[in-house]
């Protein structure tokens, strides 16, 4: 399917699978692109998707970009999903260990140019797979920030040259958990303690009562982005 194609299918498609279910969005998205695959961060929505992926398509790639610096806890979730559905994560990683990135751009660049760190640790890995692939599944809501809110369930990735599903993107916080409690999922322990949204060990905090969802990312600074979603 060259990209004139895709982009008309795009535009006839998202109107339609605006009223679809998550699930819905996810069979229609494997039946299409089968070569397609599933960036998994193994955050509360994330884990929904890969629960409704062993539903539906279990053999769907499921990719994670391990950074080396998540938290343990993030780590063991991703253990215990390997041993509760017997699947396997495709580990993506940076070509530049920690080391080495410390020896070339100082120790700690997060705090120095925390954008740089996440080129270099995520948005160069992130490109790499999904060169591999023509379509991927994420867990972007519209309700999880003002970048987001004009998310598609689906879209064409002009960051990334290939086609973007968005099954949860109308859904609240309150829809994701409500398939947690109902279905059993696996989900990061962190969340209990006021993670809301979690990344990187070294860029992440707990969320204080009544500030936004995403003030535990890159606290501080005005960066709300890790450069993966345009």
């Amino acid at each position: 399917m060259n990209l004139l194609e895709k982009e008309d299918l795009i535009k006839v498609q998202a109107e339609e699978l605006e009223n679809a279910s998550p699930e819905e969005v996810i069979r229609y998205a494997v039946e299409t692109f089968p070569n397609i695959t599933f960036a998994c961060s193994f955050g509360a929505e994330d884990v929904v998707l890969v629960d409704m992926l062993q539903k539906i398509s279990p053999s769907t790639d499921v990719f994670y970009l391990d950074t080396d610096f998540h938290f343990k806890e993030t780590y063991e979730t991703r253990d215990a999903m390997v041993g509760k559905y017997g699947m396997e994560f495709v580990r993506v990683s940076p070509q530049m260990t920690p080391e080495e990135q410390a020896l070339q751009y100082g120790d700690a660049l997060w705090t120095v140019d925390a954008n740089q760190c996440c080129a270099i640790r995520k948005v160069e890995p992130l490109t790499r797979i999904l060169g591999q692939y023509e379509a991927w599944i994420t867990g972007i809501r519209r309700d999880q920030a003002p970048t987001r809110a004009n998310s598609k369930k689906i879209e064409y990735d002009s960051k990334f040259g290939l086609v973007k599903f968005n099954p949860l993107a109308s859904w609240t916080t309150e829809d994701v958990w409500n398939y947690i409690r109902a279905n059993n999922v696996i989900y990061n322990p962190l969340h209990d303690r006021n993670f809301p949204s979690i990344g990187c060990e070294y860029c992440t905090r707990a969320v204080m009562p009544g500030e936004d969802p995403r003030a535990g990312r890159w606290s501080g600074s005005d960066k709300t982005e890790c450069g993966l979603h345009k």
